[in-house]
This record gives C-alpha cells, sequence and structure tokens, in this order.
C-alpha cells in the first residue's frame, strides 16, 4: 500500500527560530517515502515575532507549503488545528507542533503503520507510564501522567498517550464529528477520540520527545483547566447517553 494524500497541519505561535530546520527534515522525509501528494499547511496564531517572513521565504522555495493566520485575540492551537483540518486538502492528516518537540523522522514510521494496518489513528505516543521522555520537564511529565489518568478513569484508555499533540488519522473523523468537539484548548487528539461514538482502531508508536530548541511551552493552569473541563464534559455526556439506554 502507498503512503500518499497527507496534509501536515503544524499550527504555530511565535517560532521563527525553528520553521527553517523543521522544513528541512520534513524533506528528508517526503524524498525518502516518496510522497507526491503532501502539503504542509501552517496555522499561525497571529504571531509577533518574525514567523511569517520565514515562512514567506520558505513558501517560495517550496511549492507544498501552505500559511493560514488566526486574527483572533484568544491564542487556541485547538482552533489553529480544526482551521488547517478544513484547509486541507487530502483525507489523511499528521498533526504535529512546530518546535521540533516532534521530530519529523517519526513521519515515516507512524505513515508506514498507519497505511499498513488501515489505521484509523496512529498516536505518537510518548509512553509516559513506562519511561521518563527526556524532552519533558518535570512539571509538564507529571502533570501530563496525572491527566492521563484522569482520562483514561473516566472516559476509557483508548491510547496510551491521549495528550500527545503528534498524530497521523482520517480526516474523516472530524468531519462527521466536528459539530460535537469542544474544539478549546491544546489537547486536539483527545477531543477527536472521545468526541465520537464510533469504535476506531488506534494504534500508538512509541516517540521521544527532543529538547525544545527555541520558544517556550504552551502548558499553563488555563490549559489544565480546560483539560478538566474537556474531561468532565465528555464525562457527563457519556453518563447520560448509559441512563437513556
Amino acid at each position: 500500500m502507498n503512503i500518499d494524500k497527507i496534509s501536515v497541519v503544524i499550527p504555530i505561535l511565535n517560532e521563527e527560530k525553528n520553521l527553517i530546520n523543521l522544513i528541512n527534515e520534513i524533506k528528508k522525509i517526503k524524498r525518502k517515502v516518496r510522497l507526491k501528494r503532501f502539503e504542509v499547511i501552517f496555522v499561525d496564531d497571529n504571531s509577533s515575532d518574525g514567523t511569517k517572513n520565514v515562512i514567506k521565504f520558505l513558501i517560495k522555495k517550496n511549492n507544498f507549503i501552505r500559511y493560514f493566520i488566526r486574527k483572533e485575540k484568544n491564542k487556541d492551537l485547538s482552533k489553529s488545528c480544526i482551521l488547517g483540518f478544513k484547509k486541507s486538502y487530502y483525507e489523511n492528516i499528521i498533526v504535529m507542533d512546530g518546535d521540533l518537540q516532534h521530530p519529523p523522522r517519526f513521519i515515516e514510521h507512524m505513515s508506514k503503520k498507519f497505511f499498513f494496518n488501515d489505521a484509523d489513528i496512529v498516536v505518537g505516543s510518548r509512553n509516559l507510564f513506562n519511561q521518563k521522555d527526556p524532552g519533558l520537564s518535570l512539571p509538564r511529565y507529571y502533570s501530563s501522567v496525572i491527566i492521563i489518568h484522569f482520562i483514561n478513569f473516566f472516559l476509557e484508555n483508548k491510547t496510551s498517550d491521549p495528550l500527545s499533540g503528534f498524530f497521523i488519522f482520517k480526516k474523516k473523523i472530524y468531519v462527521k464529528n466536528r459539530k460535537k468537539l469542544y474544539a478549546k484548548g491544546y489537547k486536539i487528539l483527545a477531543d477527536l477520540i472521545y468526541s465520537t461514538d464510533e469504535k476506531l482502531k488506534i494504534l500508538d508508536q512509541n516517540i521521544f520527545f527532543d529538547t525544545r530548541k527555541s520558544g517556550k511551552s504552551k502548558m499553563n493552569i488555563d490549559v489544565l483547566i480546560k483539560l478538566l473541563i474537556f474531561i468532565l464534559r465528555n464525562f457527563l455526556i457519556k453518563w447520560k447517553k448509559k441512563l437513556l439506554t
């Protein structure tokens, strides 16, 4: 089976120092896997640094790059991803960060597992219960482990890392469930997985985070609160459905 028809959606905010290296690494994988119908979509949460100029430079050099800017006041990674899904040309979508913590080399492994197993979603899993990922700070590691425990307890264990921001999925999952999505915060994968009633074939591909090359983490108390609201919301929806059946 050919690996083909892939849109890579990359939400970004102030990543001017990372983008050239990121695209160079993605191009290596593009050549290695021999991707033809392929695009990279940058969705910018209205960066205040030189991100716009760097992307304009990259677009001149690479005809597979597309660029969109969200000009809303509220920065929101999930909304950036959703805009990328809407604008994507292809039926298979990879989501990854723009800060080089998601190593592009794993695109090959994740794509092969996705296509060869006819999966609905392949998650780039940090496998946090079995190892401490060297790319994560201690506060981020422990907060991720605690929240994953909450998700597994209240919403079922469907993947070892529902908080991953690096995954490939079938676009039709978004199309069918877009009205059910919570669509807030920084964890769009959990939203896609737990907002559908369909039984999805979800596979994990172990990855390691690289250390952040530049910029700062988006994880903060507001992100954590939105995650907890998302868990409670989906638990109540699930509980209500059980009462009605």
